[in-house]
């Protein structure tokens, strides 16, 4: 195994001991969204009391401490439905509910605002926006919305969407001879083989991530590599019949290996039908893609 495959599996291993297990996949650990079952619920009578000290918690907050962790109560909360627009959102009762200061609240809602969710005007107060109006390709937002109430329809659509998005960027990507992201590519093939073998499900998804944002990024088309973000979320929130990346098994890994020969080869047409092979791994995506039709 190479030196990188050998690190990078290390460095997953030992940057996120505890949170998965053998056979389960990687997942942000943000809990999922109170009340996901129940839309209508009352505004703040959905949160569980315990997330309301959110100054306690540790997990969900990616690091980024208390603002970061009110921005995702918040936004799950807004996502599920347990925040709506039949009344303001009023920073001094957010601020009692999650015992946080004004500071965080506002930086929170600014935070919100940004991605749509919420709007605030004088007179009018804060108040959560339609869903036309949320910046749905946001990562955070594709997840709040594939752990709540919509998660049916985010896996669907997020599959859908990387219909669009991969098979072109594998056939594109065929035409660009950078050979050390190609290596690079190679490497997680090999670590994700490797991680397979182990029963290391968190190894697998780390290289699986990083694999289909390389290829994105070779494919040399910047637009495309500004959606590179959406793929990155839509394999952090497995859990339903997205892709045949969501559960590693060989037929997966030999048809990451084939797109990887495809691009060597500078073939295009078979990186792109490797691509769509990949994504079509498990049969119960059929229902959700359906097969490009032949011309």
């Amino acid at each position: 195994m190479s030196t990188l495959a050998h690190t990078m599996m290390t460095a997953a291993r030992s940057a996120d001991s505890g949170l998965v297990g053998p056979g389960g996949l990687d997942r942000y650990p943000y809990a999922e969204a109170p009340g996901a079952d129940r839309v209508g619920v009352p505004s703040w009578d959905a949160a569980d009391p315990e997330l309301g000290r959110v100054g306690r918690r540790t997990a969900g907050s990616r690091g980024r401490g208390l603002h970061g962790q009110l921005v995702q109560q918040l936004g799950q909360m807004i996502v599920s439905g347990d925040l709506g627009a039949d009344r303001p959102l009023v920073p001094e009762e957010i601020g009692q509910r999650f015992e946080v200061s004004r500071t965080v609240v506002r930086e929170s809602l600014r935070v919100l605002e940004a991605k749509g969710l919420v709007s605030a005007r004088p007179n009018v107060g804060t108040r959560v926006r339609p869903v036309s109006d949320w910046n749905l390709l946001d990562p955070d937002i594709i997840e709040w919305r594939a752990f709540g109430p919509q998660r049916d329809n985010q896996r669907r659509e997020l599959s859908e969407l990387r219909w669009t998005i991969e098979p072109l960027a594998a056939r594109l990507a065929a035409g660009h001879g950078r050979e050390e992201v190609q290596q690079r590519l190679v490497d997680m093939v090999e670590i994700m083989g490797h991680a397979m073998s182990q029963g290391d499900a968190l190894t697998f998804s780390r290289a699986d991530a990083e694999y289909h944002s390389l290829l994105i990024q070779l494919a040399g088309n910047r637009m495309l590599e500004h959606l590179s973000g959406i793929v990155s979320a839509a394999l952090q929130v497995s859990g339903g019949p997205i892709a045949g990346c969501d559960r590693p098994n060989e037929a997966s890994l030999a048809h990451h290996a084939r797109i990887v020969e495809a691009l060597a080869a500078g073939d295009g047409a078979g990186a792109e039908a490797a691509m769509r092979q990949l994504l079509m791994v498990h049969p119960e995506v059929e229902r959700v893609v359906p097969a490009p039709r032949e011309h």
